[in-house]
């Protein structure tokens, strides 16, 4: 007949396989980390090269339906940034999941893709859409509301932090549509130093 601490070790085992079933769990902490560094470099890049008053990148276009031209290099820079950190997400999450026996592309992944990608989609689009209208000032601020609300979906499906994370990215890109000036320091803080600082408090929690 089993001990109690038989019986504990069973559930909890029962517990880990279910929520391995139903959540993530390969996302990696050098992920957030390594997002976050590029997010600072490209900041500081733009910053030293692009970056303009920003009264000047909200009201300029205002009226006429065209692109701000200095606004071109920025969304390039943008882009470059995206995909370089989610190639570096999926990278380091499937060694993570190759080396634990587990299959990256699972029920709970494409849960969260999916999840993930929702608000994902809608908030480019938007920032296309701000682009089209020359309402640079407004670009920061929106990819900060909208990757906090994909964070916050997509952390039902993921680790419980990622929720969280989300909320404080939404608040951030609040306090940057008031501080309208500012959109470039906050998307710094928001990409680059939250990221770094997430991904040193996952790495420490579940990987150490």
């Amino acid at each position: 007949m089993k001990t109690e601490e038989e019986y504990i070790q069973d559930i909890s085992q029962i517990r880990s396989m279910m929520e391995r079933s139903t959540r993530f769990l390969s996302l990696t902490g050098w992920s957030g980390i390594l997002a976050g560094v590029y997010a600072l470099a490209g900041a500081y890049w733009a910053y030293r090269t692009y970056y303009v008053a920003g009264e000047s990148l909200l009201y300029n276009t205002l009226d006429t339906p065209q692109l701000y031209a200095p606004a071109q290099p920025f969304f390039l820079l943008a882009t470059s940034i995206l995909v370089l950190a989610v190639g570096t997400a999926v990278l380091l999450s499937w060694k993570r999941a190759r080396t634990k026996g587990e299959q990256l592309w699972n029920p709970a992944a494409r849960r969260l893709v999916i999840n993930l990608a929702i608000p994902l989609v809608t908030g480019g689009v938007f920032v296309l859409l701000l682009f089209a209208k020359g309402l640079v000032g407004l670009i920061a601020p929106a990819t900060l509301i909208f990757y906090g609300l994909a964070l916050v979906n997509a952390g039902k499906f993921t680790f419980e932090e990622v929720k969280y994370f989300g909320i404080i990215e939404i608040l951030l890109g609040l306090l940057a549509m008031y501080f309208i000036g500012y959109g470039l320091l906050f998307w710094a803080i928001g990409f680059g130093l939250l990221h770094i600082v997430y991904g040193v408090y996952m790495h420490i929690k579940y990987e150490r």
